[in-house]
This record gives C-alpha cells, sequence and structure tokens, in this order.
C-alpha cells in the first residue's frame, strides 16, 4: 500500500495536480505519479451513463411540473425553465468534470472543496459534510410513494399524516432491508430502476397520442397564448421569488448528473469515459423532460395541473385513459420508482455517513462506522431513516409538505456550487496553484454555473408576491434552514479543530493512503501536539 499520496493517484497516461490539504505538506506540489491498476472491472461508457440516467430520472418529473408551472403561471414560461435546467446542468458538468479528472477518485464536490478551500483546514469538510448528513434525506420520495399510494387506492388528499405515514413505512422498509438483507436491497433497487425509465417513455409516447386527439378529456388548449401570464396572480406566482423556486425545482429533478462524480475511482479511462458517457446522459435526460411536460400540458388543464400538486403523473393517466382500472394500475409503477429512489438514496447516504464516521469525523464515530449487528452500515442507515423521519414530520400538517421538502433538499446544493463553480475560476487565474486538467471549463460557462446557482440561493430570501405564510411557513424557511445547516458545520469545525484538540493536546491530521485498488483511505487522526512540533 502507498502512503502519504493525496491526488497524484491518476489512471495510466492521465494527470493531476497534487493536492494537500494539510498546509505543512506541499514540497512536491506540480509533481505527477503514475499508477496501474486493473480497469476491467471499472464502469465503462455504457455502465457510467445509465448510472448518471437511473440518478437523474427520480420522482421530480412525476410530481415537481405542478409546483413549476404554478409558481411560472406560464406555459411558456415553464418550458423555458425545463430548457434552463438543462443548459444549468451541461454548465456543471464541465465544471465537475474538470475537477474531477484532475482528481480522479471518489468523493466529489469533497475532494474539489478540499483542494481549494485549503485554509482554514477542514472547514469546507465539515460543513460538507454537515449538509451531506442532515439534508441528504429521502423524505421527498417517501412522501411522494405515499401520496402515489393513496391516489391509486382513490384517495386523493393532500400531504397530511397520512400520506406522511405511509411514507414514514417506505422509508422504513428501505433502511430494514438494507441492513437486514442488503443483497436484496440492491436486487430491488436495479428492479425498480427500470420501473421509471419504462413510465417516462410511456408518458412521452401517451402525450403523443394526447396530441393526435386521444384522450378521454377535451383539449385544454394549453399551447394557445402559452406566454400569458395574465393568470399568473391566480396561482401565486409570477414574481422573482416564485420563478427562483420554480427553477430550485427544476434543478431538483435533474438532480443526479454529478452521480459519476461520486465513484469516479470506478470509472474506466475517466476522460474518455465521461467525456461521452455523461453529455450522453444529460442530453437524453433533458429530451424526455421537456417531452414529458408537453404531454402533461396536452392532457391537464392549467387548474386541474395546479391542484394535482405531487401526483401530476397519476392524474394525467386519470384524464389520459379515464378512471379505469388501468389508470389506477399506472400510478402503482410511478409509486414502485419511488421505492427504487428511496432505496437508492438510503443506500447511497448511508455509506456515505459511514465513510463519514471511518474517517473519524463525526462525533461516536466507532459507533457510527460499525457494522454490527447484520455485517451492514446499521447505525449509518438509522442516521439516514432519523433524518428522514424528522423532516417527513415536521412540516405543518396542512400544508402543501412536497414543495418545502424539495426546496431544502435543493438548495444548500446550489450553495455549495458557488463555492465549487468560484474555486475553479480561481484556480484557472492564480499561476501559483500550478492546476491543471485534461478537461478544460471555458470561462463563460464557469461563470454561468455561478451566477445561475448564486441567483437560486439569494433570491429566495425576496418575498414573493402575495401572503408570506401561504404554505403554513414562511417562505424564508428553507433558506434559513440550509444556511443554518452550514453554519452549523463550521460550528461543529470549530469545536473538532480547534476547542478540543487544544483541551486535549493533540491535533487533527489528514492521512491519506492509496489502496491497492487505487481507492484512496482518508482517515483524520489525533496526534499528540508535541509529536508535530
Amino acid at each position: 500500500m502507498s502512503t502519504e499520496v493525496d491526488e497524484k493517484a491518476t489512471r495510466k497516461g492521465e494527470v493531476a495536480t497534487p493536492f494537500y490539504p494539510d498546509d505543512n505538506d506541499q514540497s512536491s506540489v506540480g509533481e505527477v505519479e503514475r499508477y496501474e491498476y486493473d480497469d476491467s472491472r471499472k464502469l465503462g461508457i455504457t455502465g457510467s451513463a445509465f448510472i448518471i440516467i437511473n440518478k437523474m430520472i427520480g420522482t421530480g418529473i412525476f410530481s415537481t411540473p405542478s409546483g413549476i408551472f404554478a409558481a411560472t403561471g406560464s406555459v411558456g414560461v415553464s418550458f423555458i425553465l425545463w430548457i434552463v435546467g438543462g443548459i444549468i446542468t451541461f454548465a456543471g458538468l464541465s465544471v465537475y468534470l474538470e475537477f474531477g479528472l484532475a482528481i480522479p477518485r471518489s468523493g466529489g464536490e469533497k475532494n474539489y472543496l478540499e483542494r481549494v478551500y485549503r485554509h482554514p483546514r477542514y472547514l469546507a469538510t465539515c460543513v460538507l459534510a454537515s449538509q451531506m448528513i442532515l439534508l441528504g434525506f429521502s423524505t421527498g420520495n417517501s412522501l411522494a410513494f405515499g401520496r402515489y399510494a393513496l391516489y391509486s387506492a382513490g384517495n386523493r388528499e393532500g400531504d397530511g399524516y397520512e400520506a406522511r405515514g405511509i411514507g414514514a413505512a417506505c422509508a422504513t422498509f428501505a433502511v430494514l432491508i438494507h441492513a437486514i438483507i442488503p443483497k436484496w436491497g440492491m436486487r430491488l433497487v436495479n428492479v425498480l430502476g427500470v420501473f421509471k425509465v419504462v413510465i417516462l417513455l410511456f408518458i412521452v409516447f401517451s402525450g403523443f397520442a394526447a396530441l393526435a386527439g386521444r384522450r378521454r378529456v377535451p383539449d385544454p388548449e394549453n399551447f394557445k397564448a402559452a406566454f400569458d401570464l395574465s393568470d399568473a396572480d391566480r396561482w401565486g406566482g409570477g414574481g422573482v421569488y416564485q420563478y427562483a423556486s420554480a427553477l430550485l425545482r427544476v434543478i431538483y429533478s435533474y438532480k443526479g448528473w454529478e452521480n459519476a462524480n461520486y465513484v469516479l475511482s470506478e470509472v474506466k479511462s475517466p476522460r474518455r469515459t465521461l467525456g461521452i458517457a455523461a453529455p450522453v446522459a444529460i442530453a437524453g435526460v433533458t429530451t424526455l423532460y421537456v417531452l414529458a411536460n408537453v404531454a402533461y400540458f396536452a392532457v391537464i388543464p392549467k387548474d386541474q395541473l395546479v391542484e394535482s400538486d405531487v401526483i401530476v403523473a397519476a392524474v394525467f393517466f386519470t384524464n389520459m385513459f379515464g378512471d379505469s382500472a388501468g389508470a389506477r394500475v399506472l400510478p402503482v409503477f410511478v409509486c414502485l420508482s419511488n421505492l427504487g429512489n428511496v432505496l437508492a438514496v438510503s443506500f447511497a447516504h448511508a455509506r456515505l455517513n459511514q465513510e463519514l464516521a471511518k474517517e473519524g469525523m463525526l462525533p461516536f464515530s466507532r459507533f457510527w462506522a460499525s457494522n454490527k449487528p447484520f455485517n451492514t452500515p446499521s447505525a449509518a442507515l438509522f442516521l439516514h431513516w432519523f433524518v428522514t423521519i424528522v423532516i417527513l414530520l415536521a412540516p405543518p400538517p396542512d400544508g402543501p409538505a412536497y414543495g418545502f421538502i424539495v426546496d431544502l433538499y435543493t438548495y444548500p446544493g446550489a450553495i455549495i456550487n458557488v463555492f465549487v463553480a468560484a474555486g475553479l475560476i480561481y484556480l484557472h487565474y492564480n499561476k501559483s496553484e500550478q492546476w491543471s486538467s485534461p478537461w478544460h471549463t471555458y470561462l463563460p460557462i464557469a461563470v454561468l454555473f455561478l451566477l445561475s446557482n448564486a441567483f437560486l440561493t439569494a433570491v429566495p430570501f425576496i418575498p414573493p408576491n402575495g401572503d408570506w405564510n401561504a404554505d403554513g411557513y414562511p417562505y424564508y424557511l428553507f433558506p434559513v434552514v440550509g444556511w443554518a445547516v452550514m453554519l452549523l458545520g463550521a460550528v461543529y469545525w470549530v469545536g473538532w479543530t480547534q476547542i478540543w484538540p487544544r483541551i486535549g493536546g493533540y491535533r487533527i491530521v489528514a492521512e491519506r493512503t492509496i489502496d491497492e485498488t487505487g481507492a484512496e483511505v482518508v482517515r483524520y487522526k489525533k496526534v499528540d501536539r508535541h509529536k508535530l512540533e
């Protein structure tokens, strides 16, 4: 095993800029080492494309179009926002590719923020860890599962405790199956992953049939005067705040485009593989999303679309095929798709929680890192479940909880993206950083990604048109919570690296190793202060 190695680890023939989180260890900046290891079991182009597609196509496209239209009040503007979301995603992809190919290891933005924001040491890591643990929940998917389950049974109520209770049962099932019989959990993830793609394609082709006049309801004529904003006030939309909220929900539906960066150590020949797989996957999903919205607007009248809230796809099936047994069965497939997403998110985030515990970053790390009693990350799964249930039950019982949950989940990601984009621009123009990457992001693309995320970060603090508490909670609640979680990470950093070490007479030091497979292992260890002096 090779020790004391940072970003030097790279695939054969590719160059990476070394990174040293410890500011006392930068003697070899600019040097390059090459490692060769077996790529035969790594992800190729097809595998990388599907790992992105399966994460991107979640519950968002089946649930968020209602809130997006209500916030804009315009069919045409809704379409523009979906296209803008695709453009922002492509810009983000370029930024992440440049970072990822320069630092070709799993972990995503954790690696990128550590590379740029080295002072104060470990602050960026703590802030990001706080966001990932406390806001990396599967609540939105769980609630959507509950709503679609009720709809299939003939109950079309809102986000009350009945739907949330079913959602809690869904989250509990996902955690238990991963904890007790993990092999079956992953098999179920793979099987259910097919449903969301099939259902989305079914909606798209049904939309083509609807445009040809084959529907059970009259033509809603939504494409006439598509950019008319005269009715926006009826649904509380049309303001800057509402546009930002709508774009956040579009971005939520595109989440997952960066998924390959989290497992980059498992990607074969990253430059070639991701250079093909990622753009193809994102272009394909963007096209499907726009066509799915065409289908929705071809079948669902505007007022009904606004009222449909989470169950947009279910209303589409009813209007398309009538209130038949078939129309009730189809939402079951969306429900199963939601379950697949809950299973996938629970699996991934529990292991992220466990890895953070193994690194020694969490209080009681030994407990959270444990594999007892089923030789699975049971404690880390419980942590993910606890956060998911708290966020699921916390919103007011009579309010539309799904929109708040989506905004809360997406908003902190916009904050992180601001720092990632700003960091890349800094690396480009600060020659002392000696930054190089096989992929180059042009300045306008990086600036677009930076400004779009800065917009999404700042605008939610601008008061909306109409009632400030229309959804049962203040409009500024989700951005305040998002920033509070980030601040909590900073507070934890103060205790973890400053206060407790001074009391205990030690320092926190990152020990990085590269194992035989090329995977990096990071451990934050307590080292006696006197040994470092």
